[in-house]
């Protein structure tokens, strides 16, 4: 059985890595960076591959003699990598996390035959999984809400932000008009809106803002009520409102001293080096998702809370465990069979698959990540 992983960043390293543990698994990376694939090999039972994926032809001859493949290349190039692994018949799991809709390759991968799941990380990915797995346990439900971030440890002035993947991913988030649901309506503002405090327990105070995180669960799940926040340190919304409303996420060039530049792209490089982690810098992921509904002629109200740190024996960041580690277990769901359908599947689909939600939860203890599920019965809002 060939995995092969298409981008070795923080989040695809932490995948290649946690795959190899498999004997039954041969694992393939592919990245133009030599000195990062010759450090995984050193590290794992690791084949490294070097190429640049966005040579013409060069991804359907990588991914030939694979079994599965995993989409972890930049968000700019992910669409398009992910239609030419589709097209070469291959399943993937991707967290690449594009702007296009995947739902354009629907009928693709299905003619293919191809079993594609898209946004399988933390969020979206795991929060998608609980909203499928819960609905399918509710009679009705009536709302779907989830906060969530990943954050340096500590916090240094002036962004008390660090990133595992490109500053421009990020700011697409900061970008991107937030879409949510309002009595089944779309409602959509801006990015960066309504910021609120938020009591994190174990944390501290953090700020929640809208950004477009729900994605495919517009479309896919019947919920009157859906909204998902991102988590900072406070004040971190506002800098970066100013940054925004001035003009540094543009995408049209400028000209300065007879040079074309798109304001984005000099942003995203002068961001890269304060947003990027250290080697061993410590940061956390945090995640509340709340679902409210009916089951059994009773109100319901399912809460579930992760809160998951840096992994100082294996050097791994906990972002880069709670995205990259829930794409490999989904991979192991679908080389297993107990994921089958074809076509494009967001993580939702998963979710309401019976026996994967269980999988998901016995995987992340075995990786020490704590998903924790509290069930309460009451009247009324329970996010009041």
């Amino acid at each position: 059985m060939r995995i092969t992983v298409l981008g070795a960043g923080m989040v695809g390293s932490a995948i290649a890595k946690d795959l190899a543990q498999e004997i039954d698994i041969d694992v393939v990376v592919v990245d133009r960076r030599q000195e990062v694939l010759g450090r995984l090999e050193a590290e794992a039972s690791i084949t490294g591959i070097q190429a640049d994926l966005q040579e013409n032809g060069r991804i359907s001859s990588v991914v030939e003699d694979s079994d599965l493949v995993i989409n972890a290349v930049p968000g700019s190039i992910g669409f398009e990598t992910l239609r030419e692994i589709i097209e070469a018949g291959k399943n993937v799991v991707d967290i690449s996390f594009f702007g296009e809709d995947p739902f354009i390759l629907d009928e693709l991968a299905k003619s293919k035959e191809v079993t594609a799941v898209v946004d399988c990380g933390v969020a979206p990915g795991l929060c998608n999984i609980i909203a499928g797995y819960v609905y399918e346990l509710l009679d009705q439900t009536d709302r779907y809400v989830c906060y969530v971030g990943g954050l340096p440890q500590v916090r240094h002035w002036p962004f008390e932000y660090k990133a595992v993947f490109s500053p421009s991913d990020v700011l697409e988030e900061y970008i991107r008009p937030a879409r949510f649901v309002e009595y089944g309506q779309e409602v959509i503002l801006p990015a960066l809106s309504e910021i609120e405090l938020i009591d994190v327990p174990d944390v501290d105070t953090l700020e929640a803002f809208n950004t477009d995180g729900l994605r495919t669960l517009r479309e896919t799940l019947d919920i009157p009520f859906m909204r998902e926040k991102t988590l900072r340190y406070p004040g971190h919304a506002n800098l970066m409102r100013v940054f925004r409303e001035s003009g540094f996420f543009g995408t049209s060039a400028v000209e300065v001293d007879g040079q074309e530049v798109k304001p984005l792209s000099l942003t995203s490089k002068l961001l890269f080096d304060k947003w990027h982690l250290e080697e061993g810098e410590k940061d956390f992921t945090v995640m509340q998702v709340v679902m409210e509904g009916q089951r059994d002629g009773e109100s319901v109200c399912y809460t579930y809370y992760l809160l998951d740190q840096y992994d100082k024996k294996t050097q791994t960041t906990s972002m880069a465990r709670t995205t990259g580690y829930t794409c490999a277990i989904v991979a192991r769901q679908i080389i297993r069979g107990l994921f089958g359908r074809e076509g494009i599947c967001p993580p939702e689909f998963i979710g309401r698959t019976v026996g994967c939600y269980d999988d998901l939860q016995a995987e992340y203890k075995k990786r020490n990540i704590q998903l924790l599920e509290t069930i309460t019965r009451q009247k009324g809002n329970c996010l009041a």
